[in-house]
């Protein structure tokens, strides 16, 4: 019985102190203090005038009273002076005292409540804020994606802000132990936007609602003329689904547009430590443009340089990597490392692929006026 009881007390004085402000708290605990503060004068001018005592041991006496700590090193002697401890001290005195305490409890739990919820005022900046969350898996989605910021020697210490309604019942422990925050809102609202300290963040996220739909590309829309409209959209990172609605969102002067990749959430750190790098990556995702081909090529120890040189020389494409004779994949070797292989990696335009002999032509060429040269 005992432990339902302070259970529903519990429950009253968290739905009391969410509900009160925190400028209520603190006029409460100003006030409370305050007249506190003129019992205990009296208090102590009660001890000096009828119990003879110095200011000093007056105002001891009154201390230890009032804390009940009860030394017993000095009490009132006089019938006057008793009276006076115990109209002051005993009977207003220590009930200021439990209100005082009472009102600092609330304001914790206020905070801790806020913070839970995602109610409160963060004083943050140079922060990353992301906006939305994925429709699936966004747990997973932001352990990783927060991990890989993590790893950034640039942004290893930099505070992360959740901006997004998902959250009303907190945070899960896997991303507060990543040291990330929230705040319970929409990004359509510039209200919401100015809790999160929009203004003064180092990079902005805003993620695809729903990667899957190119519904969702309005409300992305919408938070980036938001963003426009406050000047952040040179900080801006945004995702957009259906590639035939990126040139509304890039008239905003957004700083970089990309494919929402839920497998891949390091895209979006690559697009905020390396800006343009996201451009080249979110290109080998997908068949348009530029990707990648296999060819097979027989090599017998040639520098990579010159094996690359041969390649771009030629316009054929870029070499990537290439593939040893035992099937491993090699990527970005030193220039001056010898290849062994079978196949090369080259990143090759779609609207022309080369053909093998092509390759093998390019190699040929470069290799054979590299031995005319050194004869001479």
């Amino acid at each position: 019985m005992n432990k339902l009881t302070r259970f529903v007390r519990h429950q009253k004085r968290t739905r009391h102190a969410i509900y009160m402000t925190d400028r209520q708290i603190g006029r409460s605990v100003r006030k409370i203090a305050l007249i506190l503060l003129g019992f205990v004068v009296l208090h102590i001018a009660a001890m000096v005038w009828l119990e003879d005592m110095t200011p000093w041991q007056a105002f001891w006496l009154t201390l230890t009273t009032l804390t009940t700590v009860g030394y017993g090193d000095l009490s009132a002697q006089t019938v006057p002076g008793q009276l006076a401890t115990i109209l002051l001290i005993f009977g207003i005195g220590i009930t200021l005292m439990t209100l005082l305490i009472s009102d600092y409890v609330d304001f914790r739990i206020a905070r801790r409540e806020r913070i839970r919820s995602g109610h409160w005022n963060w004083n943050m900046a140079e922060h990353i804020l992301i906006i939305n969350t994925p429709k699936y898996n966004r747990e997973e989605y932001f352990v990783r994606l927060v991990t890989q910021v993590r790893e950034s020697r640039d942004y290893a210490e930099t505070p992360i802000m959740l901006l997004s309604e998902d959250f009303r019942d907190g945070l899960p422990d896997s991303l507060r132990e990543l040291g990330v925050v929230h705040v319970t809102g929409l990004a359509s609202r510039p209200e919401d936007l100015q809790r999160a300290n929009a203004d003064r963040a180092r990079h902005i996220v805003v993620l695809a609602r729903d990667e899957y739909s190119s519904d969702s590309d309005s409300y992305t829309f919408d938070v980036a003329h938001r963003l426009w409209e406050m000047s952040l959209a040179s900080k801006a990172i945004v995702e957009v689904v259906d590639d035939t609605n990126r040139g509304r969102i890039r008239d905003l002067d957004i700083r970089s547009l990309l494919r929402p990749i839920r497998s891949y959430p390091e895209l979006v750190v690559r697009s905020m430590t390396a800006p343009g790098s996201e451009v080249v990556i979110e290109d080998m995702f997908t068949h348009s443009n530029d990707h990648t081909v296999r060819y097979p090529v027989w090599l017998e120890g040639e520098r990579w340089a010159d094996v690359v040189n041969s390649i771009v020389q030629a316009n054929v494409g870029t070499p990537l990597a290439y593939v040893t004779r035992d099937g491993e994949v090699i990527t970005h070797p030193d220039g001056d490392h010898h290849v062994h292989a079978q196949s090369l990696l080259i990143l090759v335009h779609t609207e022309h692929v080369p053909e093998t002999k092509e390759v093998h032509r390019a190699i040929e060429n470069h290799f054979n006026f590299r031995l005319k040269d050194i004869e001479r």
